[in-house]
């Protein structure tokens, strides 16, 4: 069989109900238009949009829109040029990197220039062949493809049930097992909060274990930096852990709004990263409009509590509404919002019809979330609050939501589904004209 034909055919588990429904461009690589923020347009229509991780709402924030427009016309968008370790360092990366650690309570830190493949990289270069990974049943893909690299060095790995201790404690017994049978160690990879599902991370419980088992802990906080804990240096700060997290990592595109991210602790090891992470020595280093940009984050994010304070206003307001109303939104203790739509009899089309009725009808874009990122019994609908919303937002959504549940008691989308499964989506005359 030729390599290209059997990929003409199958778009894959994501791609392939996208197809089935005509929902390119539409439920799939959907494009807003317009300023960054909770306003946008969709297919000529304006929409409440509730699908940026731009959780502080600084994406759009006059201050951050000039600091990133001066270091634009100053650095332009090559300068440095190179990799870092070859000819792309300088002064006010380091100054990033110095501010990064002082912020998140370690001891040194290394500016990536993204965060999926910075993090994936991490990995490959801690663990060698010897070495065991005991790893979340629900880590994020970048984190589970940092374990592949792991698994192509031979190296052995183990899944713990999420959240769960006692899995965790008998995966840390076999793990220290055969990392005593290869002469190799323990790394132990976690969320500080898990971006689907808005869980917290049992961080202080899994610090705890180290009491009675050798290993470290790795930690993607991407959810969790700028959000949690008292100044928002992320969820172990709020679970008074942080001391206990050897690798501390984040990434810039949620509450910096920005390109990049960094991975901080101990200054050796800090050290050892920036010798050995393939993706930054062989890969350009972080233009210097994102770290003069990130430079003017950190300092908004450090200096004030008012993005936070904002932020969780319109959480709790959200959260507690869609409660009111009936809706499942899980165990989130975070600022992300599942509404979980659970054994739908329509199944797919059902939900597209939904879908389709919040954004044409009903004027909110939130992002739909399908198998295989949730399980094959579940729907989700994914909802961001950023501090960039108002109460008045969250209100119109509500009322929306009262709505649609409404229509869902009533069988209202079950009986649209056969025109929903064979209509093309086209974009209006008047969406095109625009």
């Amino acid at each position: 069989m030729d390599l290209f034909e059997k990929l003409r055919n199958n778009l894959g588990p994501i791609g392939s109900p996208a197809r089935e429904f005509n929902g390119h461009h539409y439920f799939a690589f959907p494009k807003l238009e317009g300023e960054l923020g909770p306003h946008m347009r969709f297919r000529g229509k304006e929409v409440l949009n509730w699908s940026l991780n731009n959780y502080l709402g600084l994406g759009n924030h006059p201050e951050i829109r000039k600091a990133d427009a001066e270091a634009s016309a100053q650095w332009g968008l090559a300068y440095p040029m190179g990799a870092r370790m070859m000819s792309g360092n300088s002064d006010l990366h380091e100054q990033f990197e110095k501010e990064l650690a002082e912020f998140v309570g370690k001891e040194d830190s290394f500016l990536l220039n993204y965060g999926y493949q910075g993090v994936m990289s991490a990995i490959e270069a801690v663990v060698d062949h010897r070495d065991v990974i005991v790893y979340d049943a629900e880590c994020h893909a970048c984190l589970i493809d940092g374990i592949r690299l792991h698994k192509a060095k031979m190296g052995e790995y183990y899944k713990f049930n999420h959240n769960d201790m006692e899995s965790l404690e008998k995966n840390l017994q076999r793990a220290t097992k055969k990392a005593a049978e290869k002469n190799g160690s323990i790394l132990v990879i976690t969320e500080g909060v898990f971006g689907m599902s808005g869980k917290v991370g049992s961080l202080d419980k899994i610090v705890a274990l180290k009491e009675k088992y050798e290993f470290r802990l790795l930690v993607d906080d991407a959810h969790g930096f700028g959000t949690m804990g008292a100044t928002g240096a992320g969820v172990g700060e709020m679970l008074g852990c942080q001391d206990g997290i050897d690798l501390y990592f984040s990434t810039f595109a949620k509450s910096m709004a920005a390109i990049g991210a960094f991975i901080a602790g101990d200054h050796d090891i800090i050290m050892y990263l920036k010798y050995n992470m393939r993706s930054q020595t062989y890969a350009k280093a972080l233009p210097m409009p994102y770290v003069v940009g990130g430079l003017k984050r950190l300092d908004m994010i450090r200096n004030s509590s008012e993005f936070r304070d904002k932020l969780w206003e319109n959480v709790r307001a959200l959260q507690n509404g869609l409660k009111e109303r009936g809706f499942d939104i899980g165990d989130t203790q975070s600022p992300v919002t599942p509404v979980l739509l659970q054994n739908l009899t329509g199944g797919i089309p059902e939900v597209t019809a939904l879908i389709r009725d919040l954004r044409e009808n009903l004027g909110i874009f939130c992002s739909i979330v399908v198998y295989p990122v949730v399980p094959k019994e579940i729907v989700m609908l994914r909802i961001i609050p950023t501090a960039a919303h108002t109460l008045e937002d969250v209100q119109i959504t509500l009322e929306a939501f009262s709505a649609v549940a409404e229509k869902l008691a009533n069988g209202d989308y079950r009986q649209k589904t056969t025109d929903i499964a064979s209509e093309t989506i086209e974009v209006s005359a008047e969406a095109a004209a625009e």
